[in-house]
């Protein structure tokens, strides 16, 4: 028998494990959240420069704030995102507020004004950056800058009421830790020379010098986290604020890839002309930065991780013909994918209309649950329902079925802005919808993502939007890849997406944009199989076909209009023309009572074209595919 001598020090370490959880949980409630109103900044008069200017530094020094405060745990939150008469922060704050729910037990302190909000964080950042507001990509850069070294970003302005006379010159006096204007106010990157304290030939640029300068002095020094980068609009904002809504600086989008330490850019894709906002740029200096800032992310992400990419092309503002260029809006969201998807890079696609979105930083620690099931359908339940025969065949009755591609949900911010407005509906649940939306938006808003499942009906099913785990061109991660020459990215793809399709018990891909890519070949079609079995959507394919035991659909039209008797003339039209019984259509944004009408009107019109549920088409049209060979074998277009 071995005699146990019980030390102090033991003691200690025993009383401390049965403690821990309860210390934590204590810890938790009582670590104050802090809130903080940036509704002010949307009420203020977008024709006068000095309210521009206020609506644009406080929301830039203030998400670059909460990137870092919320860097390891959730403790400022932020007022600041409306769609319509929905408030959408006070939505997901209000949810998660009731008892039991994650925040019910914190205590919060709401802070009135700007200064003292900074001030309450003063030991959470060690100083500012200051940007130049003469070349404009150095707002983004101070971005980028942020993360690295724990500052904010303050815009240079020696203005008697500017941010920067507040904070640094006045008030805290803010230490400034890194200048990308000189002290005096004239610019530092003067598009000649060497880019500065760099041993680098200028580009002749001085936007595209001012992001080689963080590529050199952080990314390739390895201080950057390459697995994150975010694509919004710099401060060229601020010449044209009313370009879109008041929120589409989308400032507030920049706090979690701050607290990730990812880097930032506003470059244009086109290689034919120069970039909107730079005109004297040699033709394609963009784009080279472009490539070159998501190559050497490649190359320290070793070409297994993909980079997540927040943000879209801000047509309204540039690099389209709504800002003079010679492109039109979707070739340039297409361009961009297409150059991205060549570097083994994706897009959490933020675009205009629903951009906005605050307080991921904050959300990005919220706990899910390991997996999320959803219920597949069965031979037995197909014959009950009447859609097969005794025998196992497809007993149409002179049916034609279809499915909705219900979107566009391939955003984290469109996700988070339309829960209110849209899932909300009390119309939701009375016919079957496909729900489409990408499961790598868990990253950033993980509360909507668990709310719509934990909410979801019968007629509610989930499927990935466009491409899977992020918004890619997947033929242009095959081998050849002319705009990288890198090798093949199809087996890094299936590796990055089959977490998140386990997970949330995926096995549909909605919807494949091929885009300005090739079509998916041999092993791109074997890459979706493995994590996408149960069918996929793509453009650039046959009409019908059975991969192995993947079902094959090429996408038809998208039917977006108001009217339910226009929607389905066109649905009619549609199934008119095409020679099989299963059709695929994409809709954006429509309200679960749309769908409604549109049923009820199709019910009226001809009763024998059926919207079905995503499980039942698809394993239909599996089973019709095998009992036809011609369809099966891409024979049928």
């Amino acid at each position: 028998m071995t005699t146990f001598k019980l030390t102090k020090g033991i003691f200690l370490a025993v009383c401390f494990a049965l403690l821990s959880p309860y210390l934590k949980s204590q810890s938790l409630k009582n670590d104050r959240i802090g809130v903080f109103d940036l509704g002010y900044t949307l009420n203020k008069d977008l024709s006068k420069i000095e309210d521009v200017k206020t609506a644009w530094d406080d929301v830039h020094a203030v998400s670059t704030l909460q990137g870092i405060v919320n860097r390891k745990s959730p403790k400022l939150y932020v007022y600041m995102i409306k769609n319509g008469s929905a408030d959408i922060d006070r939505y997901w704050w209000n949810k998660y507020r009731q008892k039991d729910k994650w925040l019910s037990n914190r205590d919060t302190v709401v802070y009135q004004d700007i200064v003292g909000l900074i001030n309450a964080y003063r030991s959470d950042i060690k100083g500012v950056v200051v940007y130049d507001p003469n070349v404009a990509a150095t707002s983004n850069v101070a971005s980028s800058v942020a993360g690295q070294e724990d500052v904010i970003a303050v815009r240079y302005d020696t203005g008697k009421n500017s941010l920067y006379t507040r904070l640094v010159l006045q008030g805290p006096k803010l230490p400034v830790r890194v200048w990308l204007v000189n002290k005096n106010g004239s610019s530092l990157f003067t598009g000649s020379g060497n880019i500065p304290g760099t041993k680098r030939l200028s580009t002749g640029s001085v936007k595209n010098d001012a992001y080689l300068w963080f590529l050199e002095k952080y990314t390739k020094a390895g201080k950057t986290n390459t697995k994150y980068g975010a694509y919004y609009v710099d401060q060229q904002w601020m010449k044209n604020p009313r370009g879109a809504g008041p929120n589409h600086h989308t400032l507030t989008n920049h706090d979690f890839f701050v607290s990730k330490k990812g880097f930032f850019f506003d470059l244009s894709p086109w290689g034919d002309e120069p970039a909107t906002d730079d005109l004297t740029q040699k033709t394609g200096t963009d784009l080279n930065t472009l490539k070159e800032l998501l190559l050497t992310a490649y190359q320290y992400n070793k070409g297994k991780d993909y980079a997540y990419l927040g943000g879209f092309p801000p047509w309204a503002f540039k690099y389209t013909k709504h800002a003079g260029g010679s492109h039109e809006d979707v070739p340039t969201e297409w361009e961009y994918s297409a150059v991205i998807s060549a570097y083994n890079a994706f897009k959490d696609a933020d675009a205009i209309g629903f951009g906005a979105l605050a307080n991921a930083s904050f959300w990005q620690h919220y706990p899910l649950k390991k997996k999320y099931e959803q219920k597949w359908v069965t031979e037995a339940d197909l014959k009950q329902r009447g859609y097969l025969t005794p025998d196992g065949k497809v007993d149409f009755k002179g049916r034609n079925f279809f499915v909705f591609y219900v979107g566009d949900y391939d955003a984290s911010s469109w996700v988070s802005q339309t829960t209110p407005t849209l899932w909300d509906s009390p119309e939701r649940g009375k016919v079957p919808l496909m729900w489409c939306i990408s499961p790598v938006l868990q990253e950033r808003v993980p509360m909507a993502m668990e709310y719509r499942r934990e909410s979801a009906t019968k007629n509610d099913y989930f499927a990935a939007a466009d491409n899977g785990a992020g918004y890619l061109m997947p033929g242009m991660l095959q081998e050849p890849r002319p705009i990288s020459a890198l090798p093949d990215g199809l087996d890094a793809w299936v590796a990055h997406n089959k977490p998140y399709y386990d997970k949330w018990d995926l096995s549909i891909t909605g919807f494949i944009i091929d885009g300005q890519a090739p079509g998916l070949n041999q092993k791109g079609l074997d890459a979706y199989a493995k994590f996408s079995p149960n069918g996929i959507v793509p453009q650039k394919t046959p009409l019908t076909s059975l991969h192995g035991n993947m079902p094959v659909l090429r996408a038809d039209d998208d039917i977006n209009e108001d009217d339910p008797t226009v929607v389905v003339k066109h649905i009619l039209e549609r199934v008119g023309k095409r020679p099989v019984p299963f059709h695929w259509f994409r809709n954006i944004l429509k309200d679960p009572g749309w769908y409604v009408k549109v049923v009820e009107e199709l019910k009226r019109t001809d009763p024998k074209v059926e919207l079905l549920d995503a499980p039942t088409f698809f394993e239909l049209y599996r089973i019709y595919l095998k009992q036809n060979p011609d369809a099966a074998n891409g024979k049928i277009n």
